[in-house]
């Protein structure tokens, strides 16, 4: 039987380590002398070996304890600690990322740059999409299926890169800063419903739009100039169908003349971002619908 300074002396630690570890249960006492002092088995000192090696993992004592008395808690135990240093090393270069940006510029850009980064910036996490996602669900219509709302937000929201470059950093505070500035008094950003329009099926509509970006998208990454075809045609459609009309030359015009109307620079700045921070021949939903207004331009 050990006393506990003698098993500290052997596992080269100190008394208070041992009786911190034994006190939160980690390193049971075999017994008590009949003084009351602590006395701990031979193989305790195995025991308190493989403790300190987990701690210099920086494995939490509540999953030191975990691990300790079941063996198949290993595997998640270790999945959850390889996602939180994951977690940290994007923080790691989001922050490396920062600081090269912020070594560049005039003072006046930094300063800038500055209050753009520290309202992105939690130093031990990086950047989410969940400022984004809040700001596509102001934007859509109301009562959109969850199944649209999901596909719409997986593509027009951008996951922030892993390892960003200083001018992705960049982009990305602008974009955040976009989409969490206040509306000015009296406007939303969704937009109105077609006036006079009853028969008005926004379901409809973004079934269609989905399936027209989907068609233009090889046209965009071989880099053609916007032409008539079938992804116009599927684009027009969607618009006619949920207004209850029909692809006429008309309908294409009036169309034109609406979609212009609607053009809003928030929007527009918006998938400028997006696009600086889009992975390459990937197009935006943004681009893919710029490229789409004007073929339908040149069709009327």
């Amino acid at each position: 039987m050990l006393s506990i300074g003698e098993l500290a002396e052997r596992a080269g630690v100190t008394v208070k380590t041992v009786r911190f570890y034994s006190d939160r249960g980690l390193l049971p006492e075999a017994a008590r002398s009949a003084g009351g002092h602590r006395r701990y088995g031979p193989e305790a000192l195995d025991r308190l070996r493989l403790i300190r090696s987990l701690r210099t993992l920086d494995l939490p004592v509540g999953d030191i304890d975990r691990v300790l008395d079941r063996e198949d808690m290993w595997e998640d135990v270790i999945a959850g600690q390889l996602k939180e240093l994951g977690s940290q090393l994007a923080a790691l270069r989001w922050r490396r990322a920062a600081l090269h940006l912020l070594g560049e510029g005039t003072a006046e850009e930094r300063a800038d740059r500055l209050r753009l980064i520290g309202a992105l910036l939690d130093g031990a996490l990086p950047p989410d999409t969940a400022a984004p996602a809040r700001f596509w669900r102001r934007v859509l219509p109301v009562r959109l299926p969850a199944r649209q709302v999901s596909w719409i937000l997986d593509a027009a929201v951008p996951q922030p890169p892993a390892d960003p470059t200083p001018a992705q950093v960049l982009a990305f505070a602008r974009l955040h800063a976009l989409v969490t500035m206040p509306c000015p008094p009296g406007h939303d950003w969704r937009p109105p419903p077609p006036e006079r329009d009853p028969e008005y099926r926004p379901t409809v509509l973004y079934d269609g739009l989905g399936e027209a970006y989907e068609l233009v998208a090889p046209a965009l990454r071989a880099g053609r100039a916007p032409h008539e075809g079938e992804a116009l045609d599927c684009f027009v459609s969607a618009y006619a169908h949920a207004h209850g009309a029909r692809d006429t030359p008309g309908f294409r015009r009036g169309l034109r003349l609406r979609l212009d109307r609607s053009a809003h620079p928030v929007m527009d700045r918006y998938w400028q971002l997006a696009a600086e921070l889009a992975t390459p021949h990937t197009p935006t939903l943004g681009a893919a619908d710029d490229w789409l207004r004007a073929a339908l331009t040149t069709s009327v």
